[in-house]
């Protein structure tokens, strides 16, 4: 599975704290859903080299320039059009989009939203037997 999360802008107040969110989570994210995070906003290469190296980030966050890959995402503009949209993606292993969370006040929040829609992907593992009895 793969976590896509599109921020408004680097360095911005709302986008640390996202980034820093999916930083924290990213070991439990790989280990627990065998899944990855890519971050996406519209500056570019050398804004996200700087931006992943001042917060240490150990997952990729891409240039999209011309909001080209925002677009094919379909991620809405939000604050009346006049800002870029706060959007979380979560595809399946087949990359079939299986939630889609629209949050641009509360950025936090994204990396719980992404991490339910994880677990909800996952497998439900059955009980061995009759619980222990014979």
């Amino acid at each position: 599975p793969l976590v896509v999360y599109f921020s408004p802008a680097d360095s911005t107040p709302g986008c640390t704290v996202q980034a820093q969110g999916f930083q924290k989570e990213i070991q439990s994210i790989r280990k627990e859903y065998k899944a990855d995070v890519v971050g996406i906003s519209g500056q570019g290469a050398e804004s996200k080299q700087k931006f992943a190296s001042e917060l240490g980030l150990d997952f990729s966050i891409l240039a999209d320039e011309g909001d080209a890959v925002r677009k094919s995402f379909g991620v809405p503009k939000a604050a009346f059009g006049f800002l870029p949209g706060r959007v979380t993606y979560v595809l399946d292993k087949d990359g079939v989009c299986t939630s889609v969370y629209d949050n641009l006040g509360d950025a936090a929040s994204h990396i719980e939203a992404a991490k339910d829609a994880l677990s909800e992907m996952q497998p439900v593992k059955k009980a061995g037997g009759l619980g222990g009895f014979k």
